[in-house]
């Protein structure tokens, strides 16, 4: 067994930093390191993907692109991945490192150059799908690399932290964005994701190796296996275990295994795509706010993704972690349904549901990704690659599927974003004008439409307004044009001087105050208040008292029409004709997403059974009992290598 440093050192100078290659299976620092460098990788390719999701609202309102185009975007987006990710079984042939390394850099560039430049729907969707088919790249040559570097019984754990990458990239996405609500252009998040491209491009450059193809085209069950795997390297036939790579590969266990897994990540895609959009839609959550939500799914979903893949692998079995988290994330998804169809669940009760139905979904995967590289071995470990290339087009082909379907269930979504703002801008505006236009029939709507100076829809528009009857309306509008001056002297005279001229009309000091208070107001003579204060007392008393009582309803109603009146005709037509779609499509969306949840759930239950495809033990004895059955089989083939060893020289 080589050292450490011998290990990462197979090239001398500058040309290490393309010839990666370990011609020893290397110690454990070494693996970790290059298992870090991995994760890393991933997680920054799957945050510079994710980033456009978090900031879906703030890019097709400023882009002006539909919610349909944006879909589009996805899906092209997603079918470059999924080409990409089945061309990228080529690592088999030609290594990892090196592509994984360029894919960095390459990410990092199309970040900060090309998606900040993008300013039309075509230019959004083209660096989109370049970003998508370097992460299909990705979605292969990366696991690739953990199972290169991970005997079977440490896989789980090992594929726990490389199944990191996509969630702790959703993560990342959620809380820069959340924590950044002051960079407005969505475009800016970009710079963020392309600087910490580079980072990682640097990173990778200068230590990531990788194993020779006769290390790597074996199988190492444990540690215990390394001396074997570097014997049997030399009599290694590496062109003939690469033939008809793609042909090797379509078996049932491994294309319905992956299949299967497809379709148990449906609210995943879902999530991915359309969570933050969901949420700031049907909740009106603020853009931070939405993504605050949903870093606690991803959160959640990354500490299960740990512990269980350390509970696999210490209990050497997969498929009964896979059952459970299927199980609980149909529970989870259906409890999730039930909350968030009601607009008024609490952020708390989302937050629990959809960081469970992440636990589970955890628990499903990395178990899964260990069975499903452990039984690409059974029928050819040195083609890792291009079995992790059959799951990653299928798996992305299925998600442009479950995105395909978004538009044609919710329906709803263009209405929102494209009409939405604006209503509610509207009508937080003219909140006042528009209680008030809800008091009034259709039919005087429609008089005073044809004709706002038609003064009998007037009255019956004043009177619909205060609940006054049309007969006392009418006649408070009349005494009110007859009485004018009157009514102007009663409003200078204060309300205790009022009482008491009421109480007694011939009181000298109430007389006395009412001149000087009209005079004040007035600014006239004494004289001349005296005479509007008689002039007042001379109204009818029944007159009086009826615009005293009733005036004032009247008088503001009359109030509240003049406003309405006021309000521009486009806008009081905008709100007019979307004003109502705005708001069925906010009655209508939450079951909109309802019934597309469900089809996740659907897709839970389907995965059930081809978990039952995959290798692999249900009994954690019966796996350990194999476990070291095989170990006393490396030790007696180690043994007879050696003898043969001996007897040769």
């Amino acid at each position: 067994m080589t050292t450490n440093a011998s290990a990462l050192a197979p090239a001398a100078g500058i040309t290490r930093l393309w010839q990666r290659e370990l011609h020893h299976y290397p110690a454990l620092t070494t693996r970790l390191v290059c298992l870090s460098i991995v994760v890393l990788a991933t997680v920054l390719f799957y945050y510079q993907y994710y980033v456009a999701n978090s900031v879906s609202a703030n890019l097709l309102e400023t882009t002006g692109m539909s919610f349909m185009a944006w879909v589009w975007v996805n899906v092209i987006s997603v079918l470059f991945s999924a080409v990409a990710s089945m061309a990228a079984g080529i690592t088999d042939k030609y290594g990892r490192a090196n592509l994984v390394t360029v894919g960095v850099l390459g990410c990092a560039l199309v970040c900060m150059f090309g998606v900040t430049s993008a300013h039309t729907t075509f230019w959004v969707g083209f660096w989109f799908a370049v970003l998508g088919a370097l992460e299909g790249v990705v979605l292969v040559a990366t696991p690739a690399l953990v199972r290169d570097f991970s005997p079977q019984l440490g896989r789980a754990s090992a594929m726990g932290f490389w199944t990191l990458g996509p969630v702790l990239g959703s993560l990342v996405s959620t809380v820069v964005v959340s924590k950044t609500p002051h960079l407005e252009d969505w475009q800016d998040q970009y710079w963020i994701a392309g600087g910490a491209g580079l980072v990682v491009f640097v990173i990778a450059l200068l230590w990531l190796r990788e194993l020779s193809p006769e290390l790597r085209d074996q199988v190492l069950v444990s540690e215990k296996d390394q001396a074997l795997v570097e014997a049997r390297a030399r009599g290694i036939d590496v062109a003939a275990a690469l033939k008809n790579p793609v042909r090797q590969m379509m078996r049932l266990d491994i294309v319905g295994s992956a299949v299967g897994i497809g379709l148990f990540f449906f609210i995943y895609y879902v999530a991915v795509s359309f969570f933050t959009l969901f949420l700031q839609l049907v909740f009106g959550y603020s853009e931070s706010r939405a993504n605050s939500l949903a870093s606690w799914m991803w959160a959640s979903q990354a500490v299960a993704l740990v512990v269980v893949g350390a509970l696999s692998d210490r209990f050497r079995v997969r498929k009964p972690f896979m059952l459970v988290g299927a199980v609980g994330a149909v529970i989870a998804t259906i409890g999730f349904i039930h909350v968030s169809s009601d607009v008024t669940s609490s952020y708390t009760s989302l937050a629990v549901w959809t960081s469970a139905m992440s636990v589970f979904l955890g628990m499903g995967f990395a178990p899964w990704m260990a069975s499903y590289t452990e039984t690409i071995e059974d029928h050819n470990p040195a083609l890792a690659a291009t079995g992790l290339s059959v799951w990653g087009l299928t798996f992305r082909t299925i998600a442009a599927g479950a995105i395909i379907l978004g538009p044609t269930v919710v329906t709803t979504v263009n209405t929102l974003i494209n009409d939405g703002p604006q209503v509610q801008a509207l009508a937080t505006k003219y909140s006042a004008e528009l209680a008030t236009a809800a008091k009034l029939t259709p039919k005087t709507t429609a008089a005073l439409t044809a004709n706002p100076d038609d003064q009998a829809a007037q009255v019956t528009a004043v009177s619909e307004i205060s609940g006054k009857s049309v007969d006392v309306v009418g006649k408070v509008l009349t005494l009110g044009a007859t009485y004018q001056d009157q009514l102007a002297t009663a409003a200078a005279i204060d309300a205790k001087t009022q009482a008491a001229l009421t109480a007694n009309p011939n009181g000298a000091d109430a007389q006395t105050k009412a001149v000087g208070e009209i005079a004040a107001a007035f600014k006239v003579s004494p004289e001349k208040a005296t005479e509007q204060l008689l002039a007042l007392t001379a109204v009818p008393a029944p007159d009086l008292a009826l615009l005293t009582q009733e005036g004032p309803a009247v008088e503001k109603a009359g109030g509240e029409l003049q406003a309405l009146g006021a309000v521009p005709a486009a806008d009081m037509t905008y709100l007019q004709e979307k004003g109502p779609v705005v708001q069925k499509a906010v009655d209508d969306a939450p079951k909109q997403w309802r019934n597309y949840f469900w089809m996740a759930v659907a897709g839970e239950l389907l995965f059930i059974p081809f978990i039952f495809l995959m290798g692999g033990f249900w009994s954690p004895r019966k796996a350990r009992r194999h476990a070291d059955e095989h170990a006393r089989r490396v030790t007696a083939e180690l043994a007879a290598l050696q003898s043969r060893g001996g007897e040769g020289r």
